[in-house]
This record gives C-alpha cells, structure tokens and sequence, in this order.
C-alpha cells in the first residue's frame, strides 16, 4: 500500500488549495477515504471521508462549507479541494485508507500572510 500527498505549499489567508493524494497497492476502489491533519504540538485530527463510490461524503465542523473531499476511482487519487483558508488550517495533511489503516506521508499546507 503506498499514499503519496502533494499539493501542499504556503498561501495567503483566504487562498485556496488543492491536495492530492495517489494510492497504490490496493483496492482503492472499494475503499472509503479519509483525510486528516495535525498541527505542531497538536494531536492529529479528522477532516473529511469520502465512501468508497463518492457518494457520501462527511466534513469536520471545521471543513463543513469550505473543504471539499472528492475522487477519481479511474486515477486511484483522492482530492481535498480547501477554499477560504485561515491561519489555523496550518498542519501537515494526510490522506487514510479506511480498513486497511495506512497512512502517507503527509503534505505541508501553511497559511499566513
């Protein structure tokens, strides 16, 4: 199993972000996933899942109206599409297979003026 995030970088308050992240080694298809983020000195935290087909998706309060979790089974990639983005959405983000637990490595998303 392998998840390659990308997409990360340093933007201005209220920008917006798009993240990627590329499965290999499994299934991906049938699996719902997740993306998460931790902040320094932070416990890692959930942000959005989407099921296996896409048709469900569920939003942290913190995402819920500007995060967007999105997929493309025919790419084995997930999406996380962040518009308005605050000083406190600064973490390293991870995208989560459910089921099989793995993580990738993460991607850096800083926020500041």
């Amino acid at each position: 199993v392998q998840l390659v995030e990308s997409g990360g970088d340093l933007v201005q308050p209220g920008g917006s972000l798009r993240l990627s992240c590329a499965a290999s080694g499994f299934a991906f298809s049938t699996y719902g996933m997740s993306w998460y983020r931790q902040a320094p000195g932070k416990e890692r935290e959930w942000v959005a899942r989407i099921s296996s087909e896409g048709g469900i998706t569920n939003y942290a309060d913190s995402a819920k109206g500007r995060f967007t979790i999105s997929r493309d089974n025919a790419k084995n990639t997930v999406y996380l599409q962040m518009n308005s983005l605050k000083p406190e959405d600064t973490a390293v983000y991870y995208c989560y297979v459910h089921g099989i637990c793995s993580w990738g490595q993460g991607t850096q998303v800083t926020v500041s003026s």
